[in-house]
C-alpha cells in the first residue's frame, strides 16, 4: 500500500511539473523583456528591432540594450551569461554563430553550446557604396581607383573577422590594393563616417544608407543579394558587376541556454506572427531586409549550412584565425 502511495506521488508530481510549464508560459512576460542588440543605435538591425518591439507592445515589453562592437562577441558573450529565465533575448548574426567560431580561438562563449535558437528574423540586402567625392561610380571604377591611388581609400568594418572586413581582404587580395580598415560599431556610424568624409568606402546592409541615398553625398554602386533589390533598382548585383564575392548575411533571435520550451514558443510565434504579417513584410522590405522567421528547428537547419558556406567566404578572403583579445 506504501508503495502504490509513493507511486501515486511520484506521478502527481510529475503532472504537476508538467502542468506548470505551460501555465508559466501562459503567465509570461510578466516584466518587462531585455534585448541585447549587438550593434550601435542607429544602424537598421537597431531600427528594425526597435520597430518590432512598438509592434509587439501590446503583449510584450522589449527593452533594447545596444553592446555593439568586435564582431557582435561582447553582445553575445553578455547573453550567454545571462540567467535562462526568457527576461533575455539577444540579437545574434553570421559573425556570432557562424563566423566567429572559424575566425577567433578563445571566444568567451561557445556558439554551440550557450544559446537557445528561437528564429531566424530576415536576410540582409547588402550595398557597396562610395563616397561621391571619389570619381567612381562601379566596382570596376573602384577597382581601378584604388590600384592608381594606395592606402588612398578607408573602408569601414565592424572590427576583425567581421563581414565586411572578409570582403575588405577579398578586394585587397584580388584586385591588389590596399584599402585600409577602419572599425566601428554598427551601420550607422559607418554611413556617418561615409558622409562626413572620414569614409570613402563601406559594404553594409542597405538599410543603413537609405536616409542618405537622395542626398547626393554617397553613391551605391552594387548590392551584395541574389536579386536588385526594388529601391535602387538601377544598381546592378555584385555578381552583375563581375565580383564574385557572393552575398553573407542574416539576423535572427535567441536567448541563453536553457529557456524552458513553452516560453521558447510563446515568443517565436509572436515573431512569426509579425514578421509574415503583409504590413510588417512591406516595412521589413522598405528596410532592405528579407523576412525569414520559422521554427527553431528550420533556424538550426539555417545554421547548419550557414556555417558551410562562413568557411567558404573565409577561404576565398584568406582570413588568418586569430586569439580573441577583449577591446580595453
Amino acid at each position: 500500500m506504501a508503495k502504490a502511495s509513493r507511486s501515486i506521488g511520484v506521478a502527481a508530481a510529475m503532472l504537476s511539473l508538467l502542468w506548470a510549464l505551460p501555465v508559466g508560459a501562459q503567465s509570461y512576460p510578466e516584466r518587462p523583456i531585455r534585448v541585447i542588440v549587438p550593434i550601435a543605435a542607429g544602424s537598421v538591425t537597431d531600427v528594425i528591432m526597435r520597430a518590432t518591439a512598438n509592434e509587439l507592445a501590446p503583449r510584450m515589453t522589449f527593452v533594447i540594450e545596444n553592446k555593439g562592437g568586435a564582431s557582435g562577441i561582447p553582445g553575445a558573450q553578455a547573453c550567454a551569461q545571462a540567467a535562462p529565465d526568457g527576461y533575455t533575448l539577444c540579437l545574434v548574426y553570421h559573425n556570432t554563430l557562424s563566423i566567429n567560431p572559424l575566425m577567433f580561438n578563445k571566444l568567451p562563449y561557445d556558439p554551440d553550446k550557450d544559446f537557445t535558437l528561437i528564429t531566424n528574423l530576415y536576410l540582409l540586402v547588402e550595398a557597396l557604396v562610395v563616397s561621391s567625392a571619389i570619381d567612381v561610380s562601379s566596382p570596376a571604377e573602384l577597382k581601378a581607383y584604388a590600384q592608381a591611388h594606395p592606402s588612398a581609400l578607408n573602408y569601414g568594418t565592424l572590427g576583425p573577422g567581421s563581414n565586411p572586413e572578409m570582403f575588405l581582404n577579398w578586394m585587397n587580395q584580388k584586385w591588389n590594393t590596399h584599402i585600409v580598415g577602419i572599425p566601428y560599431r554598427g551601420g550607422g556610424p559607418i554611413a556617418q563616417a561615409l558622409v562626413a568624409g572620414e569614409l570613402q568606402v563601406a559594404k553594409m546592409g542597405l538599410g543603413n544608407f537609405l536616409g542618405l541615398l537622395g542626398t547626393g553625398k554617397i553613391k551605391p554602386i552594387a548590392v551584395a543579394a541574389g536579386r536588385r533589390s526594388i529601391l535602387v533598382p538601377d544598381v546592378p548585383t555584385l555578381a552583375e558587376a563581375g565580383v564574385d564575392f557572393p552575398p553573407f548575411g542574416w539576423w535572427g533571435l535567441a536567448a541563453p541556454k536553457g529557456v524552458p520550451a513553452p516560453i521558447v514558443e510563446k515568443i517565436n510565434a509572436e515573431f512569426i506572427r509579425l514578421y509574415r504579417e503583409p504590413k510588417f513584410v512591406d516595412y521589413l522590405d522598405k528596410q532592405a531586409v528579407l523576412p525569414a522567421a520559422g521554427t527553431p528547428a528550420e533556424f538550426a537547419a539555417f545554421l547548419k549550412k550557414d556555417r558551410q558556406a562562413a568557411e567558404f567566404l573565409i577561404n576565398i578572403a584568406n582570413q588568418p584565425r586569430e586569439d580573441y583579445k577583449p577591446e580595453p
